[in-house]
């Protein structure tokens, strides 16, 4: 019988996650799974035939050790999925640079190393806009991530200090169509189109995740949508056994925001075939 593993991480009670749905189709295809936390050093993965990465919530605190995990994992006798390759090059946000080079539009954004003030009022002058948005290239749920207005700076300034004095980081406009229309997400598994969403932010707010009280609805994408997210896919430096494609349709078009590659939620809960499409994936690459 084959055994699969989730790597998750020690603790979830503060997360939606939807995984498990997953389990009973794997089950019923002949395979064992068992969720293992990144961070137990015990764990032999040579008792595996896959590991495959979901839940790791908490990997951008120590992204090095993170990173040596997979790699770990990578040169045991189990399969890691995505590739590692694959997820160290979309570990850091820079790898937005590389889909826009293969010609995949992007929200436009301005890249620094290192914080400080000159930077933060160039970038309302650049984007002509009077919102901004700020992140880390290495982030998760919308961790160290501000909107900000340029009275806001100085009421921020010490805490971008704080935050960004040894942290890569990226600037953004912030683009009303978060707010208005949501951020869409188109699944991939095995490379084909899954099934699709919308997620939307809590009145007042600007991120989407659930745990910031963000809303979800189930949308059948665009013709344009499919197209993009497809050209994204197609962009990829390796194939993927899953990918979360994210987007916004702005008012200069639609705009690739994100590529989770290492550890989307799949939001198995809003498309009642996706759990058994991802389980088939797996079984059919696998068994």
């Amino acid at each position: 019988m084959p055994r699969c593993a989730f790597l998750s991480t020690d603790n979830l009670e503060d997360f939606f996650v939807y995984d498990d749905l997953v389990k009973p189709f794997l089950h019923h295809l002949g395979w064992t799974v068992e969720d293992v936390s990144w961070k137990n050093k015990d764990i032999d993965y040579e008792q595996f035939e896959v590991v495959v990465v979901r839940s790791t919530w908490d990997y951008q605190d120590d992204a090095e050790a993170f990173l040596q995990c997979l790699k770990k994992i990578d040169e045991s006798s189990a399969t890691l999925e995505n590739a590692f390759e694959l997820m160290r090059w979309n570990i850091s946000k820079s790898y937005l640079k590389d889909l826009q080079a293969n010609g995949v539009p992007i929200l436009p954004t301005l890249w620094h190393e290192r914080f400080n003030t000159q930077a933060i009022e160039q970038a309302f002058s650049h984007f002509d806009s009077d919102k901004l948005i700020i992140k880390p290239l290495v982030s998760a749920n919308a961790d160290h991530t501000y909107l900000f207005t340029k009275e806001d700076v100085a009421s921020l300034q010490d805490t971008f200090t704080e935050v960004f004095s040894e942290r890569a980081f990226m600037l953004q406009a912030f683009e009303d169509s978060i707010q208005d229309k949501g951020e869409y997400s188109l699944f991939y598994f095995g490379g084909s189109f899954s099934h699709g969403i919308c997620k939307i932010p809590a009145k007042g707010d600007f991120r989407v995740q659930e745990e910031h009280g963000g809303g979800l609805v189930s949308v059948e994408p665009s013709a344009a949508m499919l197209s993009l997210a497809q050209q994204t896919i197609d962009a990829l430096p390796a194939p993927a056994l899953y990918a979360r494609v994210d987007m916004l349709d702005t008012a200069k078009g639609l705009a690739i925001i994100e590529v989770e590659l290492i550890e989307p939620s799949l939001y198995f809960n809003m498309d009642d075939d996706s759990a058994s499409r991802f389980a088939d994936v797996i079984h059919q690459k696998y068994a």
